[in-house]
């Protein structure tokens, strides 16, 4: 079973790239961007970074790799959105704020789900 694989479940995966998708569309929206091919581009390169990342998340041992692993995704998302946005500055900052506001959200929602059990 992946389960045991991977150690984390199909359902958390889909979770964390269900909300790390609408957090990156919202911070999108918010910076004035409504081209639906950018928009789209967003959700694609999405499921790319952040199913593999998610999956192999248990393997990452301490803040620097998994800081390390998600400037590796900010990178690879922010070459990804050049090939849609055709602008370097707008580019690298759809895809380091997308992914610094959704990586924050995330470890936050994290926190709070330790406080309440």
């Amino acid at each position: 079973m992946i389960e045991s694989i991977f150690s984390i479940s199909p359902s958390d995966v889909l979770l964390a790239l269900v909300a790390t998708i609408l957090i990156e569309l919202g911070v999108l929206y918010l910076l004035g961007e409504k081209r639906k091919r950018v928009l789209l581009a967003s959700v694609v390169i999405n499921v790319a970074t952040n199913v593999p990342l998610n999956l192999f998340s248990n393997h990452l041992h301490g803040i620097g790799e998994v800081l390390m692993a998600e400037l590796l995704v900010a990178i690879v998302e922010a070459l990804w959105y050049y090939l849609w946005v055709k602008d370097v500055r707008m580019s690298v900052c759809y895809g380091f704020l997308c992914n610094a506001i959704s990586f924050l959200l995330g470890l936050l929602f994290f926190f709070l789900l330790l406080l309440l059990n």
